[in-house]
């Protein structure tokens, strides 16, 4: 079946992209093979692909008139909100937050549930994978927060669990031996403003960023909190961190639960809070999987195969029990 889509020149410049790459990237993703001559782009396969194909193609032609530039990433986000029944548009249009020429938008509907639920609940949990965005997410929301002055304050924390280097071996004073734990906080905050801007705000208290046992016996108004890494906090730390929680604040909390560096007989309070919280009114859980990491196809493809691993391993557990 071959299927033939007439688009204006500007559009099929922008579906060819630099050096063909945007055209090699729908060969290389799309089932069946497409050609593109002058401004008619043809899709050529058996009926069921094309069938497929097209509607993607379609998409990605609709969002670079609405002024889109289309890469790799764009047909990616396309194709999974077509699969997930969802609007591409009205995945990628949606903003976080925009500072000069760089904007952050939801790349998958799982990401913009995501957003959805730290927009309209007072406690949201990302829980998924490396790669899917929650961190990235929740401090763009939170530097739209502080933009807007729905806030006051941005606070970001993690909890300093070791991950194969013991605290007390690293040189420096106590927030220079943290500082390793929290980096990747302060590389999503400079993503988002000019250093100069986060200097000044954490000057003044604006910005706070500091390990979760600094969070003990406080109370945290007009404030955007978010928590990384939340797999390696114990239950009662979970619990003294979401009672921080004051009036006209919000919480996110994030974390991957197969990524857990706690003791082996130590309980996960991330685990322990999306079982006890689960149904709480105000509190969102949002689930990442492997289809919703945006970053490299490689990490991807690790992480599935980690998960392939991971079950075949708890299978034979599993029979057990059963007899």
């Amino acid at each position: 079946m071959r299927t033939q889509i007439e688009l204006d020149n500007q559009t099929a410049a922008e579906m060819a992209g630099s050096g063909d790459s945007v055209l090699r990237a729908l060969q290389a993703q799309l089932p069946c093979d497409v050609f593109l001559r002058g401004n008619v782009l043809t899709l050529d396969g058996d009926a069921a692909a094309v069938a497929q194909a097209e509607p993607v193609v379609r998409e990605l032609a609709a969002l670079v008139s609405k002024g889109h530039e289309i890469n790799v990433g764009t047909i990616d986000s396309v194709t999974n909100a077509l699969g997930e029944k969802q609007s591409p548009a009205a995945v990628l249009d949606d903003v976080v937050w925009r500072h000069n020429t760089r904007k952050v938008a939801p790349k998958t509907v799982h990401q913009k549930r995501y957003v959805d639920a730290i927009r309209g609940a007072t406690v949201s949990f990302g829980i998924g994978p490396a790669g899917t965005g929650k961190t990235f997410l929740a401090v763009a929301a939170a530097a739209a927060a502080l933009q807007s002055r729905e806030v006051n304050r941005i606070i970001l924390t993690r909890p300093a669990v070791e991950a194969g280097e013991r605290l007390g071996f690293l040189p420096g004073d106590l927030m220079a031996k943290v500082d390793p734990y929290l980096r990747p906080l302060f590389d999503a905050l400079h993503t988002m403003l000019d250093p100069e801007k986060v200097s000044g705000y954490m000057e003044r208290g604006v910005i706070e960023v500091a390990p979760l046992a600094f969070m003990r016996g406080r109370t945290l108004d007009d404030s955007f909190i978010i928590l990384d890494e939340a797999q390696n906090t114990t239950p009662e730390q979970m619990k003294m961190f979401l009672t921080r929680l004051g009036f006209g604040s919000k919480m996110v909390i994030t974390g991957d639960t197969t990524q857990i560096d706690l003791p082996r007989d130590q309980t996960s309070g991330l685990i322990a809070a999306a079982e006890i919280l689960d149904g709480v009114e105000g509190v969102e859980f949002i689930r990442f999987d492997e289809e919703d990491v945006v970053r490299h196809k490689m990490v991807r493809r690790i992480v599935a195969a980690y998960n392939e691993h991971a079950q075949a391993q708890t299978a034979p557990i599993r029979s057990a029990k059963s007899a």
